[in-house]
């Protein structure tokens, strides 16, 4: 399977890396490479074909999209570049991966999302959380039962990234070319979670905040910043739970932590990013006693310990790590393209994450609670 990879940023990198090493991860015979590069500097695409054999280098997407020998684009480019490229790519009879978020309107992504559905392509949006060991793991206990009814979840994805104003910001932080703030950025990775675990939204209400109204640009001037720097939103779930979302590039000590408690009438998860290794389980079946008998939250070894065709490499034992995600979900998306097999998120999943943040600025901007 071949394909051409649009950008070369860190995700970029990342992407290049998952696909060179999937053979040492998945014993399945589906493998992949990297074929053509396309950056906006065409030095950049040079530098990263040469530097890790990934074939051919331009600055000009259709020379990717046309080549008849690619199967799949790889969008890793800033967010308000993704519907363009995907679109003309999945009218080239192309397969697409696409980075968070699809798009930056709910009307773009679902667009995107009926193209992709009439066309037959495999088309996936990468949210490389769902599969961590960890995240599956959650997801089988409450599938089969484990947590009862869900009453309620609170969730955070934190940074500390944006906390120093003389640093120039990135374009994640410029509404311009990321088409929102942090709330596009981690925010869509903590709604996927939520919605992949416990299901549909059925209310939103959001609240913006933007803590340093100046800051340096871009440009290395100063520069006005019009895209929001954490994010607090209550959620309602159409399962009746009911809870609270938080993301932030403001917090002071943080680093990629993204985290969850999701609370059932008979059992409880913890889940910590930076303790991803593992997963907190409290089960109100276990037994009681004067001193606490078994009762308390059991740490889950998840580690490595994946389904065949994957957990060969380096061990079901071996702890994994930030990356495991990302190979995990490029795999994913390979062996779908290769089998001819649905993928998972789907363009439509990536469409309905859209549609919950555009409803949560709706109710930020306008104070109220939004229905979804």
């Amino acid at each position: 399977m071949k394909i051409g990879l649009f950008g070369f940023g860190s995700m970029g990198r990342t992407h290049a890396y998952c696909v060179n090493n999937l053979p040492y991860f998945f014993n399945s015979g589906v493998s992949a490479q990297i074929y053509g590069v396309c950056t906006r500097n065409i030095e950049n695409a040079q530098r990263a074909c040469e530097s890790f054999s990934l074939g051919f280098a331009t600055d000009n997407e259709d020379d990717i999209i046309y080549n008849p020998e690619i199967d799949a684009i790889d969008i890793c480019t800033p967010n308000i570049y993704h519907y363009e490229s995907a679109k003309k790519a999945i009218l080239a009879g192309k397969h697409i991966y696409c980075e968070k978020p699809l798009a930056v309107t709910y009307e773009q992504a679902r667009e995107l999302a009926q193209l992709a559905r009439e066309s037959g392509a495999c088309a996936q949006v990468v949210f490389n959380n769902r599969y961590l060991s960890a995240i599956l793991r959650a997801r089988e206990l409450i599938c089969e039962g484990k947590l009862g009814r869900i009453l309620s979840f609170s969730a955070k994805y934190l940074h500390s990234s944006a906390l120093d104003t003389k640093k120039s910001a990135g374009w994640k932080q410029n509404k311009d070319i990321c088409g929102g703030g942090v709330l596009f950025d981690l925010g869509s990775h903590v709604v996927d979670l939520i919605y992949y675990l416990l299901g549909e939204f059925s209310s939103v209400t959001g609240k913006s905040q933007i803590a340093y109204p100046n800051r340096t640009g871009m440009d290395g001037k100063e520069w006005e910043t019009n895209a929001d720097e954490a994010f607090y939103m209550i959620a309602t779930l159409k399962c009746g739970a009911l809870g609270t979302i938080e993301v932030s590039k403001i917090a002071l000590g943080a680093n990629d932590e993204l985290s969850f408690e999701i609370r059932g009438e008979r059992g409880s998860l913890r889940f910590s990013l930076m303790d991803l290794n593992y997963l907190e389980f409290y089960s109100s079946d276990a037994s009681d006693g004067a001193y606490g008998g078994e009762r308390g939250y059991t740490k889950i070894e998840c580690v490595n310990r994946y389904p065949s065709p994957a957990g060969i490499f380096p061990g079901i034992k071996a702890p994994i790590g930030w990356l495991r995600g990302h190979l995990g979900s490029m795999y994913a998306f390979c062996d779908s393209v290769i089998n001819n097999k649905p993928t998972s998120p789907s363009f439509d999943d990536g469409a309905y994450v859209q549609r919950v943040l555009e409803c949560a600025y709706i109710s930020s901007a306008e104070n109220k609670t939004i229905n979804i």
